[in-house]
């Protein structure tokens, strides 16, 4: 927006990097990072709050767009407001009414004047509808090059080029890592059994997931080498070893998009992980159990739906990873799922000339994509 209109001004939330380009801050973009209902319910005067301020403020403002960026229970509601004001709206970030809940999308229009959409079949959703939708492009297509360097993820790693590496994502909420981080555990477990200098990552999202995900570990008998459950290093990375093995699960802090390149194999949650798999060109397994009472009330009111649940999937329309759903994810079948691509420890070569073609359909230089979505008619 900037290289476009130089002397435009920028108002509203954001973090830190928002700031440094020169948007006024009325609120730190943090106070919005709220997941769970009860952390929602927690938090929600003070959210209300806030969104009351920004209406307020804007509607003082009268700015040309108003963008509402994801946070779609706080966005659209304001952005509606707004849109019957007369300020133009623009919501970044469509929520998924591809896979559930499409006549949503009825619902976002009456609060969004434009929706930028992400993937490529999005837009026809929204036309169904009579929405206005453009797709942008999806910014992690131009995160990840086109062919990774495994090798030097491998060596920021401090693992050999010589050896099996399979990278385990259970999610990046708690519950996600309660309902599977024991099968994913167990899973590797059998793998290491078989599969001889096996080594494991593990990826966490912050401070919360790393402490679950080791008791986790801890369950299955799995120790920290140095001094106890989820002793950290100076970068907060915690090596556990296998029972009777030499070889360890390394649980790093953060560093997802570097473990997922290093792998020779993925086995992760189903979500934005499958997506950052695609793009890292790398084998995957994508896993997934919903609370009992969540899954029956989503198949019995038949608020899904997709056949396929993973985004490489559901983008290629066809099955081309492993899905293991709900009764299906066992330690047992997510190992055997895991196996060939770990002891072949090379990619097919039709599996990668797809993973390279979606890559390619979803770049877009999405940040350019969105800037010019913005303004142009």
């Amino acid at each position: 927006m900037r290289e476009r209109f130089p002397d435009a001004r920028f108002a509203g939330i954001g973090g830190p990097r928002m700031s440094a380009a020169g948007l006024d801050a009325w609120f730190p973009a943090e106070r919005l990072a709220v997941m769970g209902l009860a952390e929602v319910l927690r938090h929600l005067p003070g959210l209300l709050r806030i969104r009351r301020a920004v209406r307020r403020r804007t509607l003082a403002l009268r700015p040309h767009a108003f963008i509402g960026i994801d946070a779609p229970d706080f966005n659209l509601a304001l952005e509606r407001t707004l849109k019957q004001a007369g300020i133009r709206t623009i919501h970044y970030v469509s929520p998924s009414i591809w896979a559930w809940r499409e006549k949503r999308a009825q619902k976002i229009g009456e609060s969004a004047d434009r929706v930028l959409c992400l993937f490529p079949m999005e837009p026809a959703v929204y036309a169904r509808h009579g929405v206005d939708a453009r797709f942008v492009g999806h910014p992690l297509a131009d995160a990840f090059a086109l062919h990774p360097d495994q090798r030097a993820a491998r060596e920021s790693l401090g693992i050999s080029d010589d050896v099996p590496v399979l990278a385990l994502l259970p999610g990046s909420r708690l519950g996600e890592i309660r309902r599977l981080g024991a099968d994913f555990i167990a899973a590797a477990m059998l793998l290491a059994q078989e599969i001889p200098n096996l080594h494991v990552v593990a990826p966490m999202a912050n401070a919360a997931c790393r402490s679950a995900f080791a008791s986790e570990l801890a369950k299955a008998g799995i120790g920290n080498r140095e001094s106890g459950i989820g002793k950290a290093d100076s970068r907060g990375h915690s090596l556990f070893s296998f029972p009777d093995s030499p070889f360890p699960i390394l649980v790093l802090n953060g560093h997802s998009h570097t473990a997922m390149i290093a792998a020779d194999a993925i086995l992760l949650a189903s979500g934005t992980a499958a997506l950052e798999a695609m793009l890292a060109k790398r084998p995957m397994v994508v896993a997934y159990r919903l609370a009992a009472l969540t899954y029956r009330i989503v198949k019995g009111f038949g608020l899904l739906k997709v056949e396929r649940y993973s985004l490489p999937n559901h983008l290629a329309g066809r099955e081309i990873v492993p899905e293991l759903m709900q009764d299906r994810c066992t330690p047992q079948a997510l190992a055997e799922a895991l196996r060939k691509p770990l002891q072949q420890r090379h990619m097919d070569a039709t599996l990668l000339d797809e993973y390279v073609r979606l890559h390619e359909l979803l770049r877009g230089d999405g940040n350019r994509g969105a800037a010019a979505a913005v303004v142009d008619p």
